[in-house]
């Protein structure tokens, strides 16, 4: 990790209840160590997103927490059971989907639900009312007696979630839900996550997508060789990386020299008349900024604040790339 790139520290005091939590969790593959100690606490009814580059461990994670995998050292509790001496807890307070469908393409939907609904061991009335209020919910009516086989992509994903829901998890981990479907059913997808969450289910998202984390997560950690390389919300991620600025533009030259006096430290464009100043982003230092244009009197005609995205940040942490030079921006 680069030197100027440090974690987001946890701020002191009593943290909110936790429906994951991990203490030094580890694993290893023969000589290879996937998981070299993280930490986690995760907040029930929010959206955490684990992110990292292949291989980093994300789907191990998900694979321990779900009981699938043991863990080689530390200790984590999933609903309030602890995944090594109480699996069984566990298993009946989450739903998993992982980053290949469970549907069965040989039945139709309504049959997926329905086999379902057996494993949970519901009744054949309840089963069938529980199968249609989902199908409903997915939209996915029309298809249900159709073969799994025809559905595209996206009406797939939707069988998977809705079969994950027949026993009622409050807990839900979803690996990678959306890789490879089509920008229309990535945003369908996370209409769907957002209601879960407004229903008060917790979610622990694993993604190759930085915009599905930066659209959905309360809070993100970036994993990378094994550990935690850093965690917060979007914003705070942003705010690691170096590059962002608040750029200030003028029509009025004589405006344009009097904002030169007042901002020293400004980078200068005279063709432009314009200003950069290093910011990071925050209210405080753009109030900052505010507050002496306006004790000089100054207006400027455009403000605009560039801040790093999670592209940036994925890059620096990860050394999965370089820094952009030019971050996106964001009028404000």
């Amino acid at each position: 990790m680069p030197s100027s790139v440090m974690p987001t520290p946890r701020m002191p005091g009593a943290q909110p209840p936790a429906a994951i939590s991990a203490s030094g969790l580890r694993k290893s593959y023969g000589d290879k160590t996937v998981l070299d100690g993280i930490d986690l606490h995760i907040p029930a009814g929010s959206v955490f997103a684990l992110l990292g580059p292949n291989g980093a461990g994300k789907t191990t994670t998900v694979k321990i927490l779900t009981t699938l995998v043991t863990a080689d050292g530390g200790q984590a509790h999933v609903a309030g059971h602890d995944i090594a001496t109480s699996p069984h807890g566990v298993r009946a307070a989450i739903g998993v989907t992982g980053q290949f469908s469970a549907v069965d393409g040989l039945i139709t939907g309504e049959e997926n639900m329905l086999l379902m609904a057996d494993l949970h061991h519901l009744s054949k009335r309840e089963g069938r009312r529980v199968a249609a209020e989902l199908l409903e919910r997915f939209d996915l009516v029309e298809a249900a007696k159709k073969p799994a086989s025809s559905y595209s992509g996206g009406m797939k994903r939707r069988l998977d979630i809705a079969m994950t829901l027949v026993g009622d998890p409050r807990i839900i981990f979803l690996d990678e839900p959306t890789t490879g479907l089509d920008p229309r059913s990535r945003h369908t997808m996370w209409q769907i996550i957002r209601g879960l969450v407004a229903d008060g289910v917790t979610v622990f998202l694993t993604t190759q997508y930085l915009e599905e984390a930066d659209e959905l997560a309360d809070r993100i950690a970036v994993l990378n060789d094994g550990r935690i390389a850093a965690e917060g919300t979007a914003e705070e991620l942003k705010r690691l990386i170096p590059g962002g600025h608040v750029r200030l533009r003028f029509t009025d030259p004589a405006a344009y020299r009097s904002a030169v006096s007042s901002l020293p430290a400004a980078a200068r464009d005279d063709e432009a008349l314009a200003l950069q100043i290093p910011s990071d982003g925050s209210q405080r230092e753009l109030r900052a900024v505010l507050d002496r244009l306006d004790s000089a009197g100054i207006e400027a005609d455009e403000l605009t604040v560039h801040t790093p995205d999670l592209d940036d940040v994925f890059f620096a942490l990860t050394g999965s790339g370089t820094v952009p030079d030019q971050p996106k921006e964001a009028v404000r």
